[in-house]
């Protein structure tokens, strides 16, 4: 029945004058032109989406650097200005509190790098399979949900001479033990890198836990049959597949430790005779305290570059695919 059926419609003739209509076949292209979709996807379509973030970088940025290279050339104390050259700069070599105020800077950078990471690493380690490891983690993090300047106000009562140490250390019969921890150098820049310490180690806690759970697990089991325990399981396993996690924390580690300011300005202000200032609190001081706006801003743009240039330089010793051949 069906194949009569099937018979009878491919004998029946068309109509004159009713023949079927041929359906013109369109490119993608020609589609998406034609619906108008295609306008959007030229080589400036994204150039109104980006441009307020391009506004804001350039606003807040952009022209603030380069204002403060202009600003470096003159001699600027917020009212009058003229142009001195490269007299800014001089400046900076015969300066003995900028000299202090690098050391204490590159204090800074080393005290942050060994502390907070190697201990956040340690504790991060040594609480990743623990019971209660999570909850370990979760007390160690706390500190860093406090602010810079709660952390210092802390840490001033606990450092100042009558403070919360002082007393702990007298009232155990360790007086010998007992100073000034605030007032007097290199003692108070490596109590404010404890300090600074214990605030900062729990974000290197989560990040390289992050890290740790990330690990597959076939590589450890692997190991493990291969008789891989204890150290040798950390030096040779754990810590080579932890490495893109240390270029984060190292590269935070570094950037954090160069700007430091508020720790610093809270709890010495940068004294005793500004022997514990950094570049960030000299460059606050000269700009902004005694007005000498065109030298703080000569600072300003050494700092940016030892930033750029520390930053750029791990990261291209670190980074895959980034060292020169």
């Amino acid at each position: 029945m069906s194949s009569a059926v099937r018979a009878g419609a491919a004998a029946t003739p068309v109509k004159p004058g009713r023949a079927r209509r041929r359906i013109p076949t369109r490119t993608p292209h020609q589609a998406a032109v034609e619906t108008g979709s295609g306008r959007m996807g030229g080589p400036l379509a994204g150039v109104p989406w980006a441009l307020p973030a391009v506004l804001f970088v350039g606003v807040l940025l952009v022209y603030p650097f380069f204002r403060s290279v202009y600003g470096s050339f003159f001699d600027d104390n917020g009212f009058t200005s003229h142009y001195v050259g490269l007299d800014n700069y001089t400046r900076l070599i015969d300066d003995p509190i900028f000299g202090r105020s690098l050391l204490n800077t590159v204090v800074w950078v080393a005290g942050t790098l060994l502390l907070p990471v190697l201990v956040g690493l340690a504790i991060a380690v040594a609480t990743h399979r623990m019971r209660l490891g999570r909850i370990a983690q979760l007390v160690v993090v706390l500190p860093y949900a406090i602010s810079g300047a709660a952390t210092a106000v802390l840490w001033k009562f606990i450092l100042t001479s009558d403070g919360t140490l002082n007393q702990v250390l007298r009232s155990v019969g360790l007086d010998s033990l007992a100073r000034p921890w605030l007032l007097e150098w290199p003692t108070n820049t490596l109590s404010m890198i404890v300090a600074s310490t214990w605030q900062a180690t729990g974000l290197n806690v989560v990040l390289f836990a992050i890290g740790l759970r990330a690990i597959p697990r076939d590589t450890i089991e692997a190991a493990e049959l291969d008789g891989a325990t204890g150290w040798r399981m950390f030096r040779h396993i754990t810590l080579p597949q932890l490495r893109s996690m240390s270029v984060v924390v190292v590269g935070m580690a570094v950037v954090n430790s160069l700007k430091a300011f508020d720790m610093v300005w809270i709890l010495t202000q940068g004294g005793p005779a500004r022997s514990s200032e950094t570049l960030a609190l000299t460059m606050y001081r000269e700009a902004f305290l005694l007005f000498h706006v065109g030298y703080g801003s000569a600072i300003a743009l050494v700092l940016s570059v030892v930033v750029v240039a520390c930053s750029w330089l791990y990261l291209r010793r670190q980074m895959p695919g980034t060292s020169p051949r």
